[in-house]
């Protein structure tokens, strides 16, 4: 169950040993970041070849700044170091599951050829 805590210093190294990181952005006071640290921790015990981080945003302003974390429990998912899934609050445990499951079914080819799109009319409207 590879569970990392993650900083800016281990960041980019831990994330790209894995196919796929999960990524839970919580702090130490938020209420509903304890209620789900159960559920990410068992999911994560499911998935060996996943990597599931937790980013501590007190500690980390840094990372939740890239990030845009505005609100917190947030969950982002990286396949190849490409973000595919953001969403804040909390996540019931089949939920998670689901996600987890689609984003491994992801065809990472089409993704990459809209990223470069996107990247492109951004780079045309400027």
């Amino acid at each position: 169950m590879p569970l990392v805590n993650l900083t800016e210093k281990n960041f980019e190294e831990e994330v790209s040993k894995y196919d796929i990181a999960v990524l839970d952005f919580w702090a130490p006071w938020c209420g509903p970041c304890r209620s789900f640290a159960p559920i990410f921790e068992k999911v994560a015990g499911e998935y060996p070849d996943i990597l599931f981080g937790k980013v501590n945003t007190e500690e980390e302003q840094g990372l939740a700044g890239y990030f845009q974390i505005s609100s917190i429990p947030t969950v982002i998912i990286l396949r190849e170091n490409i973000g595919v899934f953001q969403q804040p609050g909390m996540l019931p445990e089949e939920s998670l599951k689901e996600i987890i499951e689609k984003v491994k079914d992801l065809d990472m080819e089409m993704v990459r050829q809209e990223v470069a799109k996107q990247q492109a009319e951004q780079q045309n409207a400027q």
